[in-house]
């Protein structure tokens, strides 16, 4: 029996909704994952008749629930330096047309970097978003340090990263990482009727506006890209990580 795709395409009007599919899994982005979502944006980079992506998380129990720590965990100083996940997220935030992450569960390290990516983000009720890569002995490398500062500050980025603590819905809209809280059952449609309220506008008009938005808000963009990952290929070699994602692992076996 074939496995599921990992990436499931949907088109709903003028939007077209990407949901990451491996519920069982809490979509924790791995490399298929990642070849999954580069295919889709190769197919739809050149669409003009698309007003806007909506992506989304299978199941009800995580948007993306971070890397996969048992590949993480292999990976090396050159793996860093190749930036797996960093390259989709920069895909994602220069797509030509609005991205919006509709967020229920968990949204966790790769998974919070790939809603920062996003141009705007719904969540649910029971959204929760972190960044606690600093548990595992590495630090936010996909885009973390720098997209967490300018949509929420810098001390607060600050503390979200050096803690590795979560925030729920309610934090999130207040201190700016969300556009709207909505019940669970909500999330979709209510990122589908902000595609459909984009979707009115002139099509070349939104996308120039994001074109420049993005350009004007990312002075030094592939500075930070670079030192990011230098500092994580770094850590990806250290004897700290090693033991911090063996211990995860050793406990998530015995949950």
């Amino acid at each position: 029996m074939s496995e599921a795709p990992r990436v499931l395409v949907e088109r709903r009007g003028d939007a077209v909704l990407v949901t990451l599919n491996a519920p069982e899994r809490r979509n924790a982005i791995d490399q298929q994952m990642v070849d999954g979502l580069h295919r889709v944006l190769d197919d739809l980079w050149h669409d003009e008749t698309v007003a806007a992506l909506v992506i989304t998380g299978a199941g009800d129990k995580a948007f993306a629930a971070g890397a996969d720590i048992a590949q993480l965990r292999e990976r090396t100083s050159r793996d860093a330096l190749k930036a797996i996940n960093s390259g989709i997220f920069n895909r994602i935030e220069e797509f030509p047309a609005p991205v919006i992450a509709a967020i229920k569960g968990f949204a966790l390290g790769g998974g919070c970097e790939l809603a920062i990516a996003c141009d705007l983000r719904v969540l649910g009720d029971s959204a929760k978003l972190g960044q606690p890569e600093v548990k595992l002995g590495i630090i936010p490398a996909a885009g973390g340090t720098y997209r967490l500062p300018r949509l929420v500050g810098l001390g607060i980025a600050r503390e979200l990263v050096y803690t590795g603590r979560m925030v729920d819905a309610a934090e999130a809209l207040r201190i700016g990482l969300a556009n709207a809280v909505v019940p669970d059952a909500e999330v979709v449609d209510r990122a589908l009727t902000m595609a459909n309220e984009i979707a009115q506008n002139g099509r070349l008009a939104v996308r120039g506006a994001k074109r420049a938005m993005n350009a004007l808000s990312r002075p030094g963009h592939e500075t930070a890209i670079a030192f990011e990952s230098s500092v994580q290929a770094v850590l990806f070699d250290s004897d700290d990580k090693k033991a911090r994602m063996d211990a995860f692992l050793q406990k998530q076996k015995k949950s």
